[in-house]
């Protein structure tokens, strides 16, 4: 949450709110990844405290577990499939958590956060008939 969204509302007298400082460093977020489906690339940007965090800008491998058995292994995304974050990212095919990817086991639904982890791990949802 910003903190200044508080700001769109205004006071009990009618007044507006004004903003009574400006945004330091820290506060400023950053760009959101965005990734794709592609050739893997990814970005590594400092975070606060010096850590470093990983971005996935693109990549085509997931690492898929089957619920029912606790297997988990590196696989290929064929496509994605739907994206409920957006409907700009799913029609341009973004990959975030809880979107919905078509894998070689099945389909499955992503689990972790590939611009801030920097690695894609899903879930199956429904094994593919062979």
């Amino acid at each position: 949450m910003s903190t200044q969204s508080h700001l769109r509302k205004r006071k009990l007298t009618g007044g507006k709110k004004r903003v009574y400082r400006t945004k330091k460093k820290f506060e400023a977020g950053g760009y959101p990844a965005e990734t794709i489906l592609g050739e893997p690339r990814r970005k590594i940007s400092r975070g606060l405290g010096g850590n470093k965090k990983v971005k996935v800008l693109a990549d085509k491998y997931a690492s898929v577990t089957d619920p029912k058995t606790g297997k988990t292994q590196k696989t290929e995304i064929v496509r994605v499939v739907h994206n409920a974050a957006n409907v700009d990212y799913n029609r341009r095919g973004v990959i975030t958590k809880g979107a919905e990817i078509e894998t070689a086991l099945g389909l499955a639904k992503v689990t972790s956060r590939p611009g801030n982890d920097g690695v894609i791990n899903a879930v199956l949802i429904s094994k593919e008939k062979a």
